[in-house]
């Protein structure tokens, strides 16, 4: 069991995992994957220190969009009059909790804020909120810079 790894069942038991494989992902199939799923976290800055949260997404081409309500932490990292944008990362996984195997992305790029009406509508059909809130008033648009992604495998 040396070279294996473990992890712990429920009822405080070790069991012995396989050993597992690392493979790089290109970018087609890292974003692939990315839009196979609608949940993730995003990475920003929040007053000086680096802040997490769990978000909805979708794709749009290449560039991921995350909903926006009055009043969340997110839409006060980008504001519309921010050309460039600030630097975000976003994350997803999918990995099984018993074999340990799937994968795992990470995206790095510009954020900006998403206004137009037409966007807007067309985004907010397909994205759903965690929790009730009014209509979709904005949304951010992650425009992917780097992009990164692991397969685990056996």
């Amino acid at each position: 069991m040396k070279d294996e790894a473990t992890h712990t069942t429920v009822d405080d038991h070790r069991e012995a995992v396989a050993p597992r494989r690392i493979g790089q992902l290109c970018r087609a199939e890292a974003l692939r994957l990315l839009g196979s799923v609608s949940l993730g976290r995003i990475v920003f800055t929040h007053q000086a220190l680096p802040a997490i949260r769990p978000v909805n997404h979708l794709m749009d081409d290449e560039d991921i969009i995350v909903r926006l309500h009055d009043g969340a932490m997110l839409a006060s990292i980008v504001t519309p009059t921010q050309a460039t944008g600030v630097v975000v990362a976003y994350e997803a996984d999918v990995i099984d909790p018993d074999t340990h195997i799937g994968w795992s992305v990470v995206v790095t790029g510009y954020a900006h804020r998403v206004t137009d009406e037409r966007e807007l509508a067309r985004f907010a059909g397909r994205l759903r909120p965690w929790v009730q809130h009014p209509s979709m008033n904005s949304a951010l648009r992650i425009r992917p810079g780097l992009v990164t992604g692991l397969q685990l495998t056996v």
